[in-house]
């Protein structure tokens, strides 16, 4: 099943209620966080959600969903300005459960410590 994703630009201030706003009048099947500029965001204090001040967030729907409703409620929330940049791709399936898999590696510490995960081949066995 395909699916569509769009892409919006946001603060730290406002991500939440966007990403919230999506989910309840849009129905967005899930919302991401991603830092727009790779800034490190170091611990959060207990309760504290910490997000970037440049966030994108990736909100996913089912490939029915109409776009135009969907771009016609965020403009109507007043979250972002009236001409905020958005991006709309569709994503075909995958096997995502498998996916998350092609992004681990095994890294090196040190002289001979690796961490690998269990389905990549040890660079070193002798480590």
């Amino acid at each position: 099943m395909p699916w569509i994703q769009i892409k919006l630009n946001a603060t730290n201030a406002n991500a939440e209620q966007i990403g919230d706003m999506l989910m309840e009048e849009t129905g967005a099947l899930s919302i991401t966080f991603l830092d727009a500029h790779d800034t490190p965001v170091f611990e959060p204090l207990p309760g504290e959600t910490r997000l970037w001040g440049d966030t994108d967030i990736l909100a996913l729907y089912d490939a029915e969903a109409d776009t135009g409703f969907i771009l016609e409620q965020i403009k109507l929330s007043n979250l972002l300005s009236e001409d905020f940049a958005y991006k709309v791709e569709q994503l075909e399936d995958k096997d995502w459960e498998r996916e998350w898999m092609d992004n681990f590696h095994p890294m090196k510490f040190g002289e001979r410590l690796w961490i690998c995960p269990s389905w990549r081949e040890v660079p070193e066995p002798d480590a």
